[in-house]
């Protein structure tokens, strides 16, 4: 596959070993009705559109890793009202360039709203990136703009838009946290973001856990691949990283009905700055793949306390991986796993008589290459109540990208009780029928355990073309029984 070739979202997808179950590319979920004028004094959306990027005429232009028109990273994921974070940016040719922040919430259905914009930046062409062994690292970048954030702000997921004075745009997403009490605390699944990450995607530099390129810009497999990623990058193509959708598909959701929502990053459970008895559940909404020893204690440890889990997506949990500080000592910056090449132990939780179904009720099955319908099994159960779903009935399209189901001969978690609400054959890459299933349990300590089984389900809560109010209402008769439990 030639450097020319290679596009943020077929690499993407390539990297991720599935086609796109939706459709719809990098940015849809971006999608608010904010238009400003540019610097030529044309009328533009904020954000991005891909259609341009690949030739269309006028609007803002889409920044590519071949080129690196403007791309940057933030020196933290996640940071706290009145704390301060760093970007770090490059502009090639060197320009100003502005940061404009956005909150990702409903908001009336524009999905997203500006917050603040900075002053106008210098720009500058930042040192080429470093590699060793395959690990790509930005951290010698200089500091471009530090944003301290104002007291008052709500916490939330945040998009930064860096935007040069040509036209040319990039993104870096960001949360603000808080410790205060809520209902629920919606973890973001940064540190599975990061290993899909192959920035730079310039056909001979870039890596993640999955690709790397050789010296004649073919895109090589896992076993050439990179076995640790850094943080302190930015993020490749538009600056998103893969599947980001599936968070911001929840929130919107999740904001629009009033859901008390507090947010927080893998790498807050890794470090153990995550107390779950201030919440009544914590909510995983998006494919969150690779976890590390201290994040699964933390998981465990909130069940058996008493706080619910929900699980919105599916292969959750596969990899085992560990967290360690970058060249300039800042904790938590490098992804180290080894997955299946050299000595030592192995990586998967499986392989370690760790099993995911131990927390999760069900674990990964495989890839669905074509959406399947979800089939309801266990109709008169309250999940599935007012929904208007019956014994057997199909929601199309809800089984797409990666299934979980149940191993007969692998342990469960300890439960009160267990059921499976969806039982949904699909076939797989070889032709073969297999199964998906949704599952919930209910702790010895009274927490519920959710597990969709689907990449698909938080999609269908709010992305446009795949909306089901069967899905909407199953979901908030989760949420509803977690909020209100004594």
């Amino acid at each position: 596959m030639g450097t020319e070739q290679i596009r943020r979202w077929d690499s993407g997808a390539l990297a991720h070993a599935v086609s796109d179950p939706f459709g719809q590319g990098p940015l849809p979920w971006l999608r608010g009705s904010d238009n400003y004028f540019d610097g030529t004094g044309q009328l533009v959306p904020w954000y991005a559109d891909e259609t341009l990027a690949r030739g269309g005429a006028g609007g803002p232009r889409t920044a590519d890793d071949m080129h690196g028109q403007i791309k940057g990273f933030a020196s933290n994921g996640a940071v706290a009202p009145g704390e301060a974070i760093d970007f770090h940016v490059t502009v090639d040719p060197p320009q100003q360039f502005s940061v404009d922040i956005y909150r990702i919430g409903h908001y009336s259905g524009d999905g997203a709203r500006k917050i603040s914009t900075s002053p106008r930046i210098a720009g500058i062409v930042q040192p080429a990136p470093l590699a060793a062994d395959r690990t790509v690292s930005c951290h010698h970048w200089w500091q471009s703009w530090r944003l301290q954030v104002p007291p008052h702000w709500k916490i939330g997921a945040y998009v930064a838009v860096l935007t040069t004075a040509g036209g040319y745009r990039s993104h870096i997403p960001f949360t603000v946290r808080d410790a205060h009490h809520a209902d629920l605390l919606l973890v973001l699944p940064d540190v599975t973001w990061q290993a899909y990450n192959l920035y730079p995607e310039d056909g001979h530099s870039g890596a993640s856990l999955y690709h790397a390129w050789d010296e004649d810009g073919r895109l090589l497999g896992e076993e050439e691949a990179a076995v640790t990623v850094s943080f302190d990058r930015p993020y490749a193509g538009a600056g998103l990283p893969l599947h980001v959708g599936h968070a911001y598909d929840f929130i919107r959701w999740a904001e629009r009905y009033g859901y008390d929502l507090a947010y927080a990053e893998t790498r807050d459970l890794h470090a153990g700055r995550i107390d779950p008895s201030r919440y009544r559940g914590l909510v995983f909404p998006g494919h969150d793949e690779y976890w590390s020893a201290p994040m699964r204690r933390a998981v465990e440890l909130a069940r058996d306390q008493g706080t619910s889990l929900v699980f919105l997506s599916a292969n959750t949990m596969y990899w085992q991986v560990e967290l360690g500080p970058s060249p300039s000592g800042a904790p938590d910056r490098l992804l180290t796993c080894r997955k299946r090449r050299g000595p030592g132990r192995p990586v998967l939780w499986r392989e370690v008589d760790r099993p995911e179904q131990e927390l999760l009720g069900i674990q990964y099955a495989g890839r669905v290459p074509e959406p399947h319908p979800l089939v309801v099994r266990n109709a008169r159960h309250w999940l599935w109540e007012s929904t208007g779903a019956g014994e057997g009935d199909e929601i199309p399209g809800l089984v797409a990208g990666e299934a979980d189901r149940y191993y007969p001969r692998t342990p469960l978690p300890e439960h009160e009780s267990r059921i499976l609400l969806a039982h949904s054959p699909y076939r797989d890459g070889d032709g073969v029928t297999r199964h998906q299933e949704t599952s919930l349990y209910r702790a010895p300590s009274g927490a519920w355990v959710f597990a969709s089984g689907t990449f698909a389900w938080s999609p269908a809560l709010d992305r446009p073309g795949h909306v089901d109010d069967r899905i909407q209402r199953a979901t908030a008769n989760l949420l509803d029984r977690i909020c209100k439990q004594d």
